[in-house]
């Protein structure tokens, strides 16, 4: 069966109603309202006006209540007793279905423990084709297949749970610099084949609701975008939820409802002014600038994906304040755990075997000396991290530091630690000295541009460690010949100057896992779990093989298809550690691969199902692979399936098509099936406005990486 969906297109799991069902009762409730009622459901009721970052009023006659809308991704932003998930990139780095699911479903057991109506995520924009991009690790990483699994697991998981999701930011919104002001120049080929992608998952998934984005797209802001709100979203992806706008992304009146928004958010700017809707609007469709039918269809929308998720069932009053952390840290340690990524192991360096002395190094190595919480919206980069900073953070309820589960472990062990919670490199020599390994903490960061960390505006200025941390790790490695290195970033680091020292043995992508920083880490460090990790993008040897970087003006996307391990491919370069890598303490062998089906050529012809055609989304074949764990502990495999389309469909050498996880004892085997849906097979065809299966032969690949093949077949398709 399709991810997502059943035949019927009703909600997978334990969901209350199907879209129809939810329409239905939406009629029926509509046919109740007043005209004043109906702009009170549309418009928010302003900023700092309601317990939530967006509020609507609550309307009486049919007990619709104040609807909340509350960020994030990660969690309940603003909660005073909830757990602060792993981001969206982290979670992305397990390549685990059943663990982003239930990271999806845990965040909305804690918001609808608190009221929360609607949790302001998941995130599919950006997609990360700027390596620098301040919020791509809200993300799921550089690939839009990736990102459109892991948005659908995600979304599912909420939606199951009874909270609407909401997915953003919608669309081609891929930096801070400039966000308000810039467009967005995009190919129709592009905006298809990259950054729709993952939001049709997520509306074949059932998003109650999608949030559009600052920028402007093709010169048009995208809150009032005519094409990408009415043409792709709601006709051509059949999307039956609501279009709200990002906080403040409004620019009009007639033209945004018209253009296909359904609920402004939060009904003023920032200072109070600026109401679009409101009475605005009653004054818009009484004049006939506004048609009563399109109101009526935004209130119809907004009220099914209210009864879609059964809200209208004994859901719980607004209380910030309730303590809603049950024990649902168990997945923010399991995604934090499992989304680490071993990069290097010279000589087997790791896992530790109780040392007896370890020198740890660095100020990421122990809590922010302020608090946890210290900075607003984790605006700093002070001590351990776990996210980046902005709208998308939640508070954290407590923080595990590494230096302080390192030292917890090493009790247990008789080990002795030796700390220096600094940068300075002059007081490395003492603090290594004698210890079987030095251990330095390294990081960078990034956010969402309305808060400035030390000098970097959102988007990063680079992509080297902050706080000198080459110049750390070259210190450390002149004073010890066992070094390993532990890098928590929001995304690519070059990592050229620290892998010249060749007393570094070996490094360790940690990533952003939150709360949970430091027993992820020792889970991993001393092989109680088996790194199984792999990488959501690229790690280049220059930033400047990414061929993007944050644009001072309109981005006109040159780049097109090629982005990240795309790019790499088409070009030739070399990456330093590619898309899809990551080593383990065991090994693998991949055999017998074994490709059926026999796909068609041509356009997709289904009706329209939320997802779009419904053809696109049937298995026309599989792929099976046996795997096999060689080596001598027990571990988890990431199988990847890349495909390579003919020649004549101007496609990048491969892409990423289907992935599985499998646990394998030592001497263990399991054969992995990739099922292979219409669309996975498909390119946009601009003349024909359709997606088509183009004839010829398709290359199939079956690998640990997207470098790194194991098997291969071909597909031919008449």
């Amino acid at each position: 069966m399709p991810l997502g969906l059943l035949a019927t297109g009703t909600l997978s799991g334990a969901a209350t109603l199907d879209w129809a069902a939810a329409t239905e009762k939406a009629n029926a409730a509509l046919a109740k309202l007043s005209q004043n009622d109906k702009v009170n459901i549309v418009t928010g009721v302003g900023w700092n006006k309601g317990p939530c970052v967006g509020n609507t009023a609550a309307i009486g006659s049919i007990q619709y209540p104040q609807l909340c809308l509350q960020d994030g991704p990660v969690g309940v932003r603003y909660g005073s007793s909830v757990n602060a998930f792993v981001p969206g990139i982290q979670a992305a780095s397990t390549w685990d279905r059943a663990l982003i699911r239930e990271r999806g479903q845990f965040m909305a057991e804690e918001a609808k423990g608190c009221g929360v109506h609607v949790l302001l995520g998941p995130v599919a924009g950006p997609l990360g084709k700027i390596p620098q991009g301040g919020r791509n690790w809200e993300g799921f990483g550089a690939d839009p297949y990736l990102q459109g699994i892991a948005m659908a697991e995600t979304i599912e998981g909420m939606q199951n749970a009874g909270v609407q999701a909401n997915a953003k930011h919608y669309l081609l919104n891929e930096q801070e610099l400039n966000r308000e002001t810039m467009s967005s120049n995009v190919a129709d080929r592009t905006i298809h084949e990259l950054y729709l992608w993952p939001f049709a998952d997520a509306v074949h998934a059932n998003a109650a609701s999608v949030m559009c984005s600052y920028n402007k797209i093709n010169g048009t802001w995208a809150c009032e975008n005519p094409r990408i709100l009415n043409t792709l979203l709601k006709n051509e992806l059949g999307f039956k939820g609501y279009v709200m706008t990002d906080w403040n992304a409004q620019h009009s009146t007639a033209s945004s409802a018209t253009a296909g928004l359904d609920m402004s958010m939060p009904g003023t700017d920032f200072n109070g002014g600026n109401i679009y809707w409101g009475s605005t609007l009653t004054q818009a469709v009484s004049s006939g600038q506004v048609p009563q039918s399109r109101l009526d269809d935004m209130v119809r929308r907004i009220l099914a994906a209210w009864y879609l998720v059964g809200q209208d069932n004994s859901y719980p009053s607004i209380n910030l304040r309730a303590n809603v952390q049950g024990t649902h840290k168990t997945n923010i340690r399991a995604t934090a755990r499992d989304g680490i990524v071993l990069l290097k192991n010279e000589g087997n360096v790791l896992p530790l075997r109780k040392p007896s002395k370890l020198g740890l190094v660095g100020s990421a190595a122990v809590v922010n000396p302020q608090g946890i919480n210290s900075c607003t919206d984790h605006g700093c980069n002070s001590g351990a991290l776990g996210m980046g900073w902005g709208s998308g953070t939640a508070p954290y309820p407590y923080f595990s530091a590494p230096a302080d589960a390192i030292r917890a472990r090493a009790q247990t062990e008789g080990t002795q630690i030796s700390l220096s919670a600094s940068d300075n490199v002059g007081s490395v020599g003492s603090v290594v000295n004698g210890a079987d390994a030095a251990i330095v903490f390294i990081t960078s960061d990034s956010g969402e541009g309305y808060i400035t960390v030390e000098g970097h505006a959102g988007d990063r200025n680079h992509l080297d460690p902050w706080h000198g941390g080459n110049e750390l790790v070259r210190a450390v490695a002149a004073a010890h010949e066992n070094v390993i290195v532990v890098v928590h970033s929001v995304g690519p680091v070059i990592l050229e100057k620290i892998l010249a020292e060749p007393n570094v043995k070996a490094i360790v992508w940690a990533g952003l896992p939150s709360q949970e920083n430091g027993n992820a880490l020792v889970d991993i460090l001393y092989g109680d779990t088996t790194p199984s990790g792999k990488l959501p993008y690229t790690i280049a040897k220059s930033a400047d093989d990414y061929g993007t970087s944050p644009s001072r003006g309109d981005d006109d996307f040159r780049e097109g298809l090629f982005v990240d391990y795309r790019k790499f491919d088409r070009d030739g370069i070399e990456p330093r550690y590619e898309f899809g890598f990551g080593l383990s303490y065991t090994n693998f062998t991949y055999s017998n691969i074994f490709v059926d089906g026999r796909p068609t050529s041509g356009p997709a012809t289904g009706n329209i199902i939320p997802g779009g055609r419904a053809d696109l989304w049937e298995i026309v074949a599989s792929v099976t692979v046996t795997i096999t764990n060689s080596g001598g502990v027990k571990g988890a495999e990431v199988a990847q399936l890349y495909v390579g389309f003919p020649t004549s469909a101007g496609t990048p050498p491969k892409q990423l098509r289907g992935f599985g996880k499998l646990v394998l004892e030592p001497g263990a085997e399991d054969i992995i099936t990739f099922d292979i849906r219409r669309r996975d097979l498909s390119i946009w065809d601009t003349a024909k406005q359709e997606w088509v299966v183009p004839s010829g032969t398709f290359r199939i690949s079956v690998g640990a990486s997207s470098r790194d093949i194991r098997q291969a077949g071909t597909l031919e398709v008449p």
